[in-house]
């Protein structure tokens, strides 16, 4: 269901904080967006950059631990999985994946751990490392994401 595919060049955490602002923008409820990349790509920076964005103060810390952080934030409840430690796609049942779907957006590190729960239609994100404290996002995505790559600084 991918259509959509573009590269944008994150020079500086500036440029996650604005990549994150413009997801933020177009998030709604029943969207997930799939973080995925090596471990310190970047993903719990541009996940944080979202919340941010949605207006979320309180700090954002990697569900690496708890598994799934929930964040009120105003008009869209956002949850923020990371499947780093899920060793069975089952498991997101327990932790209320399909819910979270239903009732607001969700945001989800290591969607590898569980392909076949990721929704077809989801925003996939890539980073990876590209120097210093720069970053290569690669997004994909169906007709649904197309504000994201109409925006400046995304390329194909």
């Amino acid at each position: 269901m991918q259509h959509l595919r573009a590269e944008i060049d994150l020079p500086d955490p500036a440029a996650t904080e604005a990549l994150g602002a413009r997801i933020a923008r177009v998030l709604a409820t029943g969207d997930a967006v799939a973080l995925a990349g090596d471990l310190g790509a970047g993903k719990t920076a541009l996940a944080r950059s979202i919340l941010r964005a949605l207006g979320v103060a309180e700090d954002v810390p990697s569900p690496t631990f708890t598994l799934v952080q929930v964040y009120e934030t105003p008009g869209l409840t956002v949850s923020h999985f990371d499947l780093y430690r899920v060793g069975r796609e089952s498991e997101l049942d327990e932790l209320g994946f399909d819910d979270a779907l239903a009732s607001g957006a969700v945001l989800v590190e290591w969607p590898e751990r569980a392909p076949d729960r990721i929704p077809g239609d989801a925003l996939h994100v890539h980073l990876s490392d590209a120097g210093a404290s720069a970053r290569r996002a690669v997004l994909a995505g169906c007709g649904r994401w197309t504000p994201l790559f109409a925006a400046e600084g995304a390329h194909g």
